[in-house]
């Protein structure tokens, strides 16, 4: 039986754009199952008392990550266009990837919105951008009126919740067998974990 990978991202989380582009292709050599849990840092980094991400609010770690993001990219073939504003909003591509893994195209969905946010630089709030980021991922666009509908707003809520019952204090975040593993750097070594169980 194959072992399985929770993957918990942020849509405004620039490591966690970074895992996204790679954590299928890993997963599937090691015979690992990825699912998908959006959620959102903004009840977390509250419950801290920050308005806004660390990478804002301590300007030496934010110049840190922005290099630090251009090397990987770099390294890794990926194009890099910083967004701005930082951080996105990504409320609306939370919902509806939520809404696109009940279809069972988050993987496709989740990649295409990291692409426009940190790729091309565009505004992932634009209702335009995500039925575009929607389209390349083969999904129907009448599935997009589900992300306005309570359940799925709920279902958000839920994640978020979750996510901090699971101790949960940044994104990327892989769980595996209840154990927790924090950052992209941490990707390979939460497989292997996954992969032993």
């Amino acid at each position: 039986m194959a072992g399985r990978l929770q993957f918990w991202f942020e849509f405004a989380s620039t490591y966690s754009f970074l895992s996204a582009m790679r954590i299928e292709e890993a997963a599937t050599a090691r015979g690992i199952t990825v699912e998908w849990q959006p959620f959102l840092l903004g009840p977390i980094f509250a419950a801290q008392g920050w308005t806004t991400s660390p990478f804002n609010l301590y300007p030496a770690k934010g110049r840190y990550m922005w290099r630090d993001m251009e090397r990987l990219c770099i390294s890794r073939g990926l194009q890099f266009h910083p967004p701005d504003p930082f951080p996105q909003n990504g409320l609306k591509a939370a919902r509806l990837a939520l809404v696109a893994r009940d279809a069972g195209a988050a993987a496709a969905f989740v990649r295409s919105v990291y692409v426009s946010e940190f790729c091309l630089g565009q505004d992932i709030s634009d209702s335009a951008v995500l039925a575009q980021c929607w389209a390349e991922a083969g999904l129907s666009p009448d599935l997009m009126t589900r992300a306005t509908a309570p359940a799925i707003k709920t279902a958000l809520f839920e994640q978020t919740a979750k996510a901090q019952a699971l101790d949960l204090f940044g994104a990327p975040s892989f769980v595996a067998g209840g154990e927790l593993f924090w950052g992209d750097d941490r990707l390979d070594e939460a497989l292997n974990w996954a992969a032993s169980i």
